[in-house]
């Protein structure tokens, strides 16, 4: 019999249950979400459900979710996104990197306690590959499965119900792309798939346009955060539009986390500056020169950039105003 797994053509003797199958290739079903005929498969039936001729089977990394370390100490000023509270501001990714050991070491430096991940097929020539679960362990991040790569609402919707089934986490970040050159988001598509993924009970961080329309047209279709583009993903050309991004926040009665652009640590003091709950960056750490110093630094540009907003800046002013009274001079 033949069945398609993960796009590719192989032939089995006979009949066998999805649990057969995957400990037949070498994969722990545990770390796995399998989707049969566009159907997901639930972990709890696989070792009832068949897989017959002409099947098609994807089958994806696990990305399992964690909490915050509870070992750490209480702070009043929390990110808290949908029920969740985190000591850190700082979002990182989790491509782009040598390998998963720089990238543990960069989250490791950068004190972050969420990453984005994204989900794709199992290698099945090398189903002993490494997991970016064995770097990162996600008892101690919490996982913000994304849609990267996804230019339709049907493959991001598709995408994030495998994603639930392998860790059973709902807290996603929704990512549609409208072309290959700007990767600017598909505001449109973005608003109907929030909506429908709400409905099946998901909490959707969503990479918006710098758009303060549309990005209140998202945090009405149910999204829990709203993450406007700093400048296109991996531009590295800082904050290009602090005007919208300042009356995104104005408006909105969710976090707001800018998304893509950041360069370096005055970019993301600039986002927290104009008063950002957080900033979500990937290639700014993973393509720097040491990404271990530049996590680093981000650390700390987000910290400093949170307190200034909490402080208040002094106001801007056209002349000379001197730090010393001029009376009473010598």
């Amino acid at each position: 019999m033949q069945v398609q797994i993960n796009g590719e053509t192989h032939s089995l003797d006979a009949p066998v249950s999805v649990r057969d199958l995957l400990e037949r290739i070498g994969l722990d079903p545990a770390k796995v979400a399998v989707e049969r005929n566009l159907e997901i498969v639930p972990k709890s039936g696989y070792a009832e459900v068949g897989v017959e001729d002409g099947d098609r089977l994807e089958i994806v990394h696990f990305i399992g979710g964690g909490q915050p370390n509870s070992a750490q100490p209480a702070e009043e000023d929390l990110l808290e996104v949908a029920g969740h509270r985190f000591h850190s501001r700082l979002i990182i990714g989790t491509g782009k990197y040598k390998d998963y050991d720089l990238n543990r070491q960069a989250a490791e430096a950068a004190e972050s306690e969420m990453i984005t991940v994204a989900v794709r097929r199992v290698n099945l020539t090398d189903p002993a590959q490494p997991l970016l679960v064995d770097y990162l362990d996600p008892e101690k991040y919490t996982y913000l499965p994304n849609t990267a790569g996804c230019f339709t609402t049907e493959d991001a919707v598709r995408t994030l119900r495998l994603a639930r089934e392998a860790g059973g986490w709902d807290l996603v970040k929704l990512e549609i792309l409208g072309e290959q050159k700007t990767l600017y988001p598909m505001m449109p598509e973005t608003i109907e798939a929030t909506a429908a993924l709400t409905e099946e009970g998901f909490k959707v961080m969503a990479y918006c346009s710098d758009d303060p329309i549309l990005c209140k047209r998202v945090e009405e279709a149910g999204a829990v955060a709203v993450m406007p583009l700093g400048a296109p993903i991996g531009s590295g050309l800082g904050i290009q539009n602090p005007v919208n991004i300042r009356l995104i926040i104005e408006q909105s009665e969710v976090p707001v986390i800018v998304d893509a652009g950041v360069g370096t640590a005055s970019d993301a003091a600039i986002a927290m500056e104009l008063g950002c709950d957080g900033v979500l960056m990937n290639t700014a750490i993973a393509e720097a020169g040491d990404p271990i110093a530049m996590a680093t630094a981000m650390k700390h540009a987000v910290r400093a950039g949170r307190l200034a907003y909490l402080a208040g800046r002094m106001p801007k002013k056209k002349y000379a105003d001197p730090s010393s009274p001029l009376s009473g001079l010598i």
